[in-house]
């Protein structure tokens, strides 16, 4: 089976809903922001404090380009869409699945962004940040899944079938 890429908003559950369905589609399960942290050797909220918001968004983008899979499932972080040369990789690397949650939802599952290692202008809100990439997310995205009333057995479910696994 090709890899199956999950993007969206921090929070969204792209690393939770990816190791389940890695499970349940006997798939292997890469986490794109801990390859970020192995092959920067730091932590993404260091990378921001060092590079700042642009500088990070250029260490992901570089990542992400390179990234090689075969039979993966691939939870990227939240501002991957940024990156056009990582998003147009992963597109050939497989299906690209949009995990959308509402605003509400998104600011209710975070905390502390930075320690997150959200990657955010300053001086942005959450609401700024969210308004600003969903219709990114959208542009990428090969399905999107409305996760807003699903359990996470539904949500991988769902994606199951949609991809004929």
């Amino acid at each position: 089976m090709q890899n199956l890429i999950l993007i969206g908003m921090p929070g969204c559950g792209k690393s939770t809903v990816g190791v389940v369905l890695a499970k349940a589609l006997g798939m292997d399960f890469i986490d794109s922001d801990l390859v970020i942290q192995k092959v920067t050797g730091k932590r993404l909220s260091a990378i921001i404090d060092e590079c700042g918001d642009v500088g990070f968004r250029q260490v992901e983008n570089r990542v992400n380009a390179q990234l090689q899979a075969e039979n993966s499932i691939i939870a990227t972080g939240g501002s991957v869409i940024y990156g056009e040369e990582a998003m147009e990789h992963l597109k050939q690397l497989g299906t690209v699945i949009y995990l959308k949650l509402s605003y509400e939802a998104v600011e209710e599952r975070l905390g502390d962004l930075h320690a997150r290692g959200v990657s955010i202008q300053p001086g942005w809100t959450l609401r700024d940040l969210y308004n600003e990439r969903c219709p990114m997310y959208e542009k990428w995205a090969d399905i999107t899944v409305d996760c807003e009333a699903l359990r996470l057995r539904e949500v991988v479910g769902y994606i199951s079938r949609q991809v004929d696994a």
